[in-house]
């Protein structure tokens, strides 16, 4: 069975990505799934078996074709229960999970088999996680994990992950200290070191500048920062030679280090010390350490000689870029008055619109982006609640820095304290290693959470916290950790009714209600929608190759004279399902779907139109609520907003089923 026979389609018939990785690992994956003894599986979100190749078979001891259509608790039993939390973090977060480990007792094998599996993504071409793939290997508990090739490949497996996301984190990290954190993170990934430090030749002061990375025995020898000699054994050696030195317990104890005599009473047995060279020359050095002897085989040098490159790499980047950043900041004081001028265009250019309605939003958000201040966003759903936060923070100082967005309705309530706030290796089940989490992510930059209302009560007064103060702790942790996050918030629920019936927190509601922006629904502004179906025209047909020309003045008219229940983003979707049926230059708008339009205004309410059209919408998606073809993403809609106005306006299955 070859790779790209895994790809998978969709519910609408596209076809799904590769799984989500940087492209070097592409060929890895195909390798794994044609494995001998690594088990590759693709589930769809009923965890239900779409692909599985040879390797898992045979651990489960069921052909492979006999999988299909089963879930994991099927062929699984009771360990898929162990399993079955990281899928679901995987389809909410779109991120990959790692260090999975469950025991497997399938009826076709006598003896239990303990298996790690790692989770990742894969999505479709907008980006959407559509099924979730596993890489498992079975762990001989009577052969040492580096004795054992299919652990040996798993191992690869993962280091080629995370060498993946450390090189896609470091695209916008440029201090000293978030790289620092990169690393450290990256290494407790993958190797596990008790102690890690970096060393950097300063020419200014002709020493070496020794930092210590997030390790307890590295905190305690090197502390913050210290300045050594460039002939200081532990430090310089590497770099005067521009070589790897190893040191055992024995060479350790011979040397006359401070600094190594300090390492081996803290425990070390092995040390390994890492040119950190460039074109330009040696940087400085990349220090590893481990209680155990014989840290060092020749796989795990040679993996640790291409990071420190990458590290190298990385940190001479830093350099040209702190010389670009002095560089423009002498510009910046030239150009104040001109950037003025082109931000305040640029910052809107995604918002589309010339009503008095939204220019008096544009013009609040204008007045309260160059503060601090925390800023509530109102609106309906589909009113571009997300637009105007991006216009805020691209009109702050924070411009420069992270814009971090979360969705609080579609985590998990059991997940999202631990997307929010990050949590510690073994917190819970399942986290296997630290997480970072969005209020950690977006320090010095914006927060941006859409859906504040639907954020659980006993997660709201750590929220609320990081807003007075400014400090958390991670899921399962005890260190406090200071941030400087400004705070953007957006719901469609009336939160202060949510505050009266003690759903909602009222000094949460307050501290987030300093600034609120009321956005206008569509039917509001309504001058605006013949400007907003051109701009939707032209992007959809450039993006689908298409030319037109022409749209039907009936076809305008229908549409300006619709209520659009579901905002701008249900008349996107309408255009987009317009271009792709239109066959010349003429839009082809479908506007049967807009029927409810032509019934009298003076003789119906606008909740009776609003009725009348969720029901033609139901009756045309053959009663399908959720998924792409269903009413809600017709819609433009969330499937439970959709289920919500349903059970308002009285709506019954009856009447779109019968």
């Amino acid at each position: 069975m070859q790779f790209d026979e895994v790809i998978a389609k969709s519910e609408n018939g596209k076809e799904c990505s590769e799984p989500a990785g940087a492209p070097e690992t592409q060929n890895q994956w195909a390798n794994f799934f044609d494995a001998p003894n690594v088990g590759f599986v693709i589930c769809d979100e009923n965890l239900r078996y779409v692909k599985v190749n040879d390797a898992l078979a045979r651990m489960n001891g069921i052909p492979a074709d006999a999988h299909l259509g089963k879930t994991v608790y099927d062929v699984l039993g009771e360990a898929a229960a162990t399993v079955e939390p990281a899928y679901h973090q995987v389809f909410a977060t779109g991120e990959p999970v790692s260090n999975v480990e469950f025991v497997a007792k399938v009826p076709t094998r006598a003896e239990p088999s303990r298996r790690i599996g790692n989770l990742f993504p894969v999505k479709d071409r907008e980006g959407r996680v559509r099924q979730v793939g596993a890489v498992v290997v079975e762990v001989q508990e009577t052969r040492r994990r580096e004795e054992d090739p299919q652990a040996k490949a798993w191992l690869q497996m993962q280091r080629l992950e995370a060498l993946a996301e450390f090189g896609t984190l470091l695209t916008s990290k440029f201090g000293d200290q978030e790289l620092f954190f990169a690393i450290a993170d990256f290494l407790r990934k993958t190797v596990q070191p008790d102690f890690a430090g970096i060393a950097l030749y300063d020419e200014s002061i002709s020493q070496m500048r020794v930092y210590a990375l997030d390790f307890e025995i590295a905190r305690r020898v090197v502390g913050s920062e210290v300045r050594v000699p460039v002939t200081e054994e532990a430090w310089g050696s590497a770099f005067l030679n521009a070589d790897t030195i190893v040191y055992d317990r024995e060479r350790l104890s011979a040397s006359q280090s401070s600094y190594l005599m300090q390492l081996l009473q803290s425990g070390i047995e092995s040390l390994g010390c890492f040119p950190l060279t460039t074109p330009k020359g040696t940087l400085g050095t990349f220090n590893l350490g481990w209680r155990r002897t014989s840290a060092f085989l020749a796989d795990e040098i040679a993996f640790l000689k291409h990071f420190a490159s990458r590290i190298a790499s990385v940190l001479d980047s830093v350099g040209a870029y702190r010389e670009i950043a002095r560089l423009s900041d002498k510009l910046r004081g030239k150009k104040v008055s001109l950037e003025s001028e082109i931000q305040s265009t640029q910052s809107f250019e995604e918002v589309i619109g010339d009503s008095p309605a939204l220019k008096r939003v544009l013009a609040q958000v204008q007045t309260v982006a160059p503060s601090e201040a925390t800023v509530l966003i109102l609106g309906e759903t589909g009113t571009g609640k997300e637009l105007i936060a991006r216009a805020i923070h691209r009109m702050s100082s924070r411009k420069g820095a992270p814009f971090i967005k979360l969705n609080c309705a579609a985590i998990p309530t059991g997940l999202l304290e631990s997307e929010l706030f990050g949590h510690e290796k073994g917190a819970f089940t399942g986290a296997v290693r630290q997480k970072i989490g969005r209020v950690e992510l977006a320090n010095g930059g914006t927060l941006f959470l859409d859906e504040v209302g639907e954020i659980p009560l006993e997660l709201q007064p750590k929220l609320l916290r990081v807003l007075e103060d400014q400090e958390f702790e991670h899921l399962g942790g005890t260190r406090t950790i200071k941030v400087n996050v400004r705070l953007l918030a957006a719901t469609n629920r009336e939160l202060a009714q949510s505050v009266a019936t003690r759903e909602f927190r009222s000094d949460l509601y307050y501290r987030l209600n300093v600034f609120p922006i009321h956005l206008p629904a569509l039917r509001e502004r309504d001058k605006d929608i013949a400007l907003l179906v051109r701009y939707f025209v032209q992007k959809f047909a450039r993006s689908m190759n298409k030319k037109i020309e022409n749209i039907p003045v009936e076809a305008m008219n229908a549409l300006a004279n619709w209520h659009w229940p579901g905002n701008v983003r249900e008349l996107e979707n309408f255009i987009e399902r317009s271009v792709i049926l239109s066959e010349g230059t003429t839009l082809g708008a479908p506007l049967a779907e807009l029927l409810p339009h032509a019934l009298p205004r003076s003789n119906v309410t606008l909740e009776d139109m609003e009725r009348e059209h969720i029901l033609h919408v139901l009756r045309e998606s053959g009663g399908v609520i959720a998924g792409v073809r269903g009413a809600a993403a017709r819609l433009g809609m969330k499937r439970t907003t959709l289920q919500s106005r349903m059970q308002k306006l009285g709506i019954t299955r009856e009447e779109y089923q019968g």
